[in-house]
């Protein structure tokens, strides 16, 4: 039980001892979740057509469609059983008479309640469980984003945005890490098409990570074969997502909105549709319907990968697995209401997740 904890902190740190920075192929990998019940119900592909407070998180350029009345979006959602924990708020707030927004996004992901069974065993070989204590592993990110048009004529709108992002983490007293990191973006909006395009951590996000052992602790880390972290820098490369959109009126009442995104990845070979040593792609697409633009439905797909068949005994069949999502919203005045249901592993062994937000437009009081 002592080593399992151990490895537990250590996968929770991503140091290495011997290493003072080095990019990580999955580094602040909780800022790729998603955010937002609508975006993740359209499996998570928004960089073509977003337009509320969550672009401060898919693509800041969208932020600059946040014209006339501040906006605002909260979610909630819980995974592996309610182990984990994500929350995320975001505002977008037009200044200089609609021609640029700010906006701001909070977001934490966080396990808590681990248990601590450094000290279980007793150096008499005894188990204590009065030893055992808990601590929590929190991922923390604020992303400051400023957007703006850049052109706009009767063909098409072409915007820009760009974001600020601080990120902390912690593991309980032993580790902690600060980072920054600037994402770029721009989005092309006509009546019915839209594309964007944005690079994420176009400066390498670190994260500088410190580490605290009492003598005590770094003892038995010793005598249990486990490496003492040191001071260490984590790299996080940068990323391209790139995303297109178009809306199809089937009526005065209904319309669909497609979009398909792609991430690519700079990091070296990853499980992904299309890689290679050094470039991964990875797809995903989504749809919405709207009925009388006030009750939305949703789905998509992301998260394509290669994996061993359930029934293959030998393990040695690889089959085709994705992620589904379906999703449903509506909207009431200046208030809309959104849910999504995510599958986070596979068809055969699903793990769902429930995911609600709220989104609102604080209208002026001439506006209401």
């Amino acid at each position: 039980m002592r080593k399992s904890f151990i490895a537990f902190v250590i996968i929770f740190f991503i140091s290495d001892s011997s290493v003072n920075a080095q990019f990580r192929k999955y580094s602040n990998e909780f800022l790729n979740i998603g955010a937002g019940a609508r975006g993740l119900g359209m499996g998570s592909a928004q960089i073509a057509s977003v337009n509320d407070a969550t672009a401060g998180y898919w693509n800041p350029a969208g932020l600059a469609q946040v014209k006339n009345n501040t906006a605002a979006t909260i979610m909630h959602a819980e995974y592996f059983g309610g182990i984990a924990k994500y929350d995320y708020a975001a505002a977008a707030i037009p200044i200089q008479d609609n021609k640029r927004t700010l906006g701001l996004s909070l977001l934490r992901f966080a396990v808590d309640d681990i248990p601590n069974t450094l000290f279980l065993v007793e150096p008499d070989g005894s188990v204590n469980y009065n030893n055992i204590q808990s601590f929590s592993s929190a991922d923390y990110a604020m992303l400051l984003s400023f957007a703006q048009t850049i052109k706009e004529n009767d063909n098409y709108t072409l915007n820009a945005g760009l974001n600020g992002k601080v990120i902390y983490r912690k593991v309980g007293k032993f580790a902690n890490a600060w980072g920054f990191g600037l994402d770029a973006g721009i989005q092309m909006k006509s009546d019915k098409w839209s594309l964007g395009l944005v690079a994420k951590d176009v400066t390498s996000t670190f994260n500088a990570w410190t580490f605290k052992f009492t003598d005590r602790e770094k003892e038995a880390l010793y005598l249990t074969n486990n490496d003492i972290p040191v001071k260490s820098t984590e790299l996080t490369a940068p990323r391209l997502a790139l995303g297109g959109a178009y809306r199809f009126d089937i009526s005065e009442k209904f319309s669909l909105q497609t979009e398909a995104n792609v991430d690519v990845t700079f990091d070296g070979k990853r499980n992904t549709v299309f890689s290679t040593n050094t470039v991964s792609v990875d797809p995903h697409v989504g749809l919405e319907a709207a009925i009388n633009n006030a009750f939305f439905v949703r789905a998509g797909v992301t998260n394509f990968q290669r994996a061993l068949s359930d029934g293959d005994t030998l393990n040695q069949k690889k089959v085709w697995i994705y992620q589904p999502s379906l999703g449903a919203g509506f909207k009431v005045k200046n208030v809309n209401i959104d849910y999504a249901f995510t599958n986070l592993a596979n068809q055969n062994n699903p793990l769902y997740t429930h995911v609600i937000s709220l989104r609102i437009i604080f209208a002026k009081k001439d506006d209401q």
